[in-house]
Formats: C-alpha cells, structure tokens, sequence
C-alpha cells in the first residue's frame, strides 16, 4: 500500500467521524429549532405603572484588576437604573489596590466597596462568596434579592423593575445578554453576538417550555435573597467556589431543590429588549481563554459536579448539549482535515494521472443531508443574529461561523489541557480578560 493509498484510507475515515457525529449534532439542532419555533411568544412589554411594594435589591459586582473599568461601570449603573431601593457591592482583593481605590473615587452612600480576607485572583464564585459574606453580617440591610454583574456590564435602566416583577413567581431569573459589536473588531465580538442571540431566543427558550432547568449566565440574573438563603444550606456560602462555572450551576441546584427559574423576555416602551450589554474578549487569544473556562467548567468537570439531573428525558437531553462541546470541537477539526486530506488526494492522484477513488454511496449521501443541515443552521443563525442587530450583522453570521469554530476547537483544547492540570492539582484561578466598558474609548 503506497502512501497516497494510505492517504486516501485515512481522508474516507476522517469523513466518516466526522459526518456522523455533525449529522448527529444537526440533527440535534434541528429538533431544538423546531421546539423553540412553536413554543415561542412575542416579547412583552413591560408594565411600568403597577404600584406594587417595591423590592430592595443588592447588586453583587466581583472585580479583579477592574481599574480601567470599575468606575466608569459604577458611575454609569447609578445614572441608569430606573429604581429607588437597590445597593451595590463590589468586591475586590487585598492584592489589587488599584481597582479598590477606583471603587472609593465613585463618592456615592449606594455604593458598598468589599474587600476580602485573602489575596486573589481566586474564583469568581469566592469573590462572590465575601460579598455575601458581607451582606448576611449587616441584617438591618437585608435586601429582597440579590443581581449579579460583572465589572463592563452595561444595565438597562428598567432591569431592576423588571426584576420586581418576575420575581413575585420565581426564585431566579436571568435576563437576555446581548455582546456588543466593536466595529473595530467585528469578528471576534461578532461571534460572540451570533451565539447569544441563538441562545438568548432559541436555546433557553426551548428548555423553559420543555420543562428543564435554566443555567444562569452570572449576569443581568437576579436571585430572591431566601433563595440564597437555602442554595447556602449548611455551609453558609450559596456559590460553588471550587467551580469555573458557578453562574451555570446555580440554576441547575437551584431547579433541583424546587425552585421556580425563569427566562424573561421584555422589552421597554421604545421596543428595546431589556437586557444586559457589554464588549466581550475582542481578540482571538482572549476569546479562547474565557470559552476554555465555560468549556472547563460546564462540558468537563460538569459530569462530576452536576451528574445528569432527573431521569426526565428533556433534561438529560439539555445536559448532553451543555456538555457536548469537546464533541462537537472534535468533529469540526476532523472535517476541516479530512478536506485538506481530500484536497491532497485530488492533486496526488491528479500528478499521477489517475482519477481517486470512489466515495461510497452512503457517505456521499450522508455528507450531502450534513450540507442540508449547515444551510439550516446557517440561516437560522442569520435570522436570530438579524433579530437582535440588524440585517446586516445577519449577514455577517454567515462568514462568522468560522471564526466559531476556530475558537471551539482552540478553547477545547485548552480546556483539556487546564482540566488535566486540575485533576494533577493545580488550584483553580480566576483566568479572567481585559474588559472595556462602553462609555470608554
């Protein structure tokens, strides 16, 4: 066997693997489609003249090494939230001055600088931990529930009524995320637009109607303080800090212990979607190191943490989906080799004079219904991302979807790398990236 017959072998396996497991996935896709399609309402619109007691919120902000944005992020949040009853708590480390004293510069009583007992970087969920810490210690203060921020987010100003409101039926709710685009870097943050858009209209949307339990995002999320209270239990501390993902697992343990969590959709008086925006990882290199944590943290070590849930078939199918993203990284690098495989073969037989060999009938077939399948999703990517930016980034969907897939298969395989160094030992550290808040230049 000469070492183009080898090639030619070794390019009809690879589009084996990865044809099977792409239709597997589409198919997958599909069906979700089809749930979201029918189960899908219109977004509502906000009731803003009820006269309902108002409820008193603590927004929880971890910072580390968050100077360049803190400010700006506090000083723009007490300007636009539209509520009267509300505290923010920030939370920073011994070891990062700098952030602390751009907290103590926004001169304003709503304002709760926490600093912790050890130095960081730790996990977000520790951070968090302190800042929960420091609100059980001042009873007097005791809020209704409790928002989760990060340091570049920017809020709408109705967030927290809307907030008032859902949470008269629901322990949790997240509200839709929406990653800006920056002109200057469209593909990258681009990408990251085209997926929340899925997500945030199709994905949570589906899993609400079906019944499953809702992940929370760890922003623009907001949590009755009795539900803290219990998803605490006997350690005293409501967020996994041994956890890269506590945002993700807060909804599942929250679900499993009864409680109602809900996905709202609203939209303001001038038909914007209340939601939480920000300029996420604007690099291809940032944007690996924050995907490896979501990867990490959900698809790897979330077979131990969280298992399978119930035996409900809805909510086993939405774990595998959280989960399968090392497959799914897996088959798109085997296609992308076997057409480089297949393109060698071609010139390799080509220089011999000879035509290369047959594909069988039912790989052909198969990789056929898969390019059916990627039309599918490509367009409805393009509609979702048109939904929510206009039809002009629906277009730019389409291009995208590469940028997608080289940063799955890069932040994949970090994610294995870190998770082995784990499992050896090494302590879980807050990977964080550099932020821009959208006020700035």
């Amino acid at each position: 066997m000469t070492g183009l017959d080898l090639l030619d072998r070794g390019g009809i396996e690879a589009t084996l693997f990865a044809a099977v497991v792409l239709f597997v996935l589409g198919l997958d896709d599909l069906i979700l489609d089809l749930i979201a399609a029918v189960t899908r309402r219109a977004d509502s619109e906000i009731r803003t003249g009820l006269s309902s007691p108002r409820l008193r919120f603590a927004v929880f902000i971890p910072a580390w090494r968050e100077e360049q944005v803190i400010g700006a992020m506090l000083r723009a949040t007490l300007e636009r939230y539209d509520h009267s009853a509300y505290r923010l708590y920030v939370g920073c480390y011994p070891n990062d001055p700098a952030t602390a004293a751009a907290v103590r510069a926004v001169d304003d009583p709503r304002v709760r600088l926490v600093v912790g007992d050890h130095d960081g970087p730790t996990t977000k969920a520790d951070c968090l931990n302190q800042l929960w810490q420091a609100l059980t210690a001042e009873p007097a203060s005791r809020p209704d529930a409790v928002v989760l921020h990060d340091a570049e987010d920017m809020v709408h100003p109705l967030e927290l009524r809307t907030a008032e409101q859902a949470l008269r039926g629901a322990g949790l709710i997240q509200l839709p995320v929406l990653p800006l685009i920056d002109p200057a870097q469209r593909w990258v943050t681009g990408h990251y637009a085209d997926e929340f858009a899925e997500t945030h209209a199709r994905d949570l949307v589906a899993r609400a109607a079906l019944g499953a339990s809702l992940p929370l995002a760890g922003v623009g999320c907001a949590i009755r303080y009795d539900a803290l209270e219990r998803l605490a239990g006997a350690t005293g501390l409501p967020f996994a800090a041994d956890s890269l993902t506590e945002d993700y697992e807060l909804g599942l343990r929250a679900a499993s212990l009864g409680m109602a969590v809900r996905f709202v959709r609203q939209r303001d008086a001038d038909g914007g979607l209340i939601a939480t925006r920000a300029y996420f990882p604007d690099t291809l290199t940032h944007a690996v190191r924050q995907k490896a944590r979501w990867i990490g943290g959900i698809a790897l070590t979330g077979w131990d943490r969280t298992g399978w849930g119930a035996s409900r078939l809805a909510e086993r199918w939405m774990r595998w989906r959280d989960r399968r993203a090392p497959l799914a990284a897996a088959a798109v690098a085997t296609a992308y080799a076997a057409a480089v495989l297949a393109t060698i073969s071609m010139l390799g037989h080509h220089w011999r004079g000879e035509s290369p060999p047959a594909t069988g009938h039912g790989l052909r077939t198969l990789v056929a219904v898969n390019g059916i399948l990627l039309g599918w999703r490509l367009i409805a990517r393009a509609r979702h991302t048109t939904a929510a930016y206009g039809w002009r980034e629906g277009l730019r969907a389409l291009p995208r979807i590469v940028v997608a897939n080289t940063v799955l298969m890069l932040s994949t395989w970090r994610a294995l790398r870190l998770h082995v160094a784990a499992l050896c030992g090494t302590p879980l550290r807050w990977d964080k990236t550099a932020h821009r808040f959208p006020d700035l230049p």
